[in-house]
């Protein structure tokens, strides 16, 4: 749309939307366009801004200032905070559809001292007595590196399988005797098998039965089979099952918990000790366990009186 105009001796002239005045909005105070052809005596003069008060200056810059602030700050990126997956979990008695997980998660705890214990081993005197003696007489007998080596290796798995050894032994002797059928062995049997399940899974469990011959005077419950999934360890549920043990013990008019723990199963002894058990006995499962100096020590848990 065409506007009226001034030139600079005050003739009027005809504007159209081409006119940088046009192009650069109706504001009279607008530079001109840096590309325009005409003259700066052509151009139409500045005209002088309109006075504002103070106060509303100030309030528009506010306005301005704040703006800039909230877009800037809708350009920044968002950052979340950042949850640990602390799942919920609860406590409940054993049924008989939790049994292949029970299993699988007593067999994987088992396990997971396999590298634990070769690395004993390897600190025992006599293990690195052969490690240098093999292969040194190899090398004085044939005069090969190459059968030293290869005596090493063999060595470290010789060493591999004496750590694998116990635990499995371990295992298949349960299965054959206490965990071959938990109702019948817990349960029905004056003790008790927990299972610590969260969203549906089993991550724990812990099972107590009645010892059979206690010292005179007392009547002691032995925990046994304590677990935990390692994805969900650090969030207290061993705590848990370890306390719904005592509770249950001392509910049932016993006057101590029992256990046995060796010293290769350290998170388990700090549990332990952290809870308030002592060390009352120390000794040695097997022959084997001595020769690798790997004692158990038995912990007890003083019930008071109900």
């Amino acid at each position: 749309m065409a506007v009226l105009g001034k030139v600079g001796d005050g003739t009027p002239r005809l504007q159209t939307p081409e006119d940088p005045v046009c192009r650069r909005g109706s504001s009279p105070s607008a530079p001109p366009d840096l590309e325009s052809t005409e003259s700066p005596e052509r151009l139409a003069p500045e005209q002088p801004a309109p006075r504002l008060s103070l106060a509303l200056l100030e309030q528009g810059n506010d306005g301005n200032r704040g703006l800039r602030e909230s877009a800037c700050l809708s350009r920044m990126p968002r950052f979340e905070t950042q949850k640990s997956p602390m799942a919920p979990s609860h406590i409940r008695q054993y049924q008989d559809s939790d049994y292949k997980h029970v299993l699988d998660l007593f067999i994987s705890g088992m396990e997971e001292y396999i590298p634990a214990t070769f690395r004993h081993l390897l600190t025992l005197p006599r293990t690195l007595l052969l490690l240098l003696g093999v292969p040194l007489a190899v090398v004085l007998v044939s005069g090969s590196w190459l059968l030293a080596a290869i005596s090493i290796l063999f060595l470290l798995l010789l060493v591999q399988l004496l750590a694998r050894h116990p635990w499995k032994e371990y295992v298949a002797k349960c299965l054959h005797t206490d965990m071959a059928d938990i109702t019948q062995s817990y349960l029905n049997a004056r003790g008790s098998f927990w299972v610590a399940e969260s969203v549906g899974e089993v991550v724990g469990i812990v099972g107590c039965l009645p010892v059979k011959d206690p010292p005179l005077g007392r009547k002691q419950m032995e925990l046994f089979h304590l677990s935990v999934s390692s994805q969900y360890r650090g969030q207290g549920i061993a705590k848990s099952l370890v306390r719904t043990v005592l509770q249950f013990a001392r509910g049932q008019g016993y006057s101590d918990v029992v256990l046995g723990t060796s010293v290769l199963q350290r998170s388990a002894m700090a549990l332990y000790l952290s809870m308030g058990f002592r060390r009352t006995d120390r000794y040695f499962l097997s022959i084997y366990w001595r020769l690798v100096d790997n004692p158990t020590f038995q912990l007890k848990y003083s019930l008071p009186s109900a």
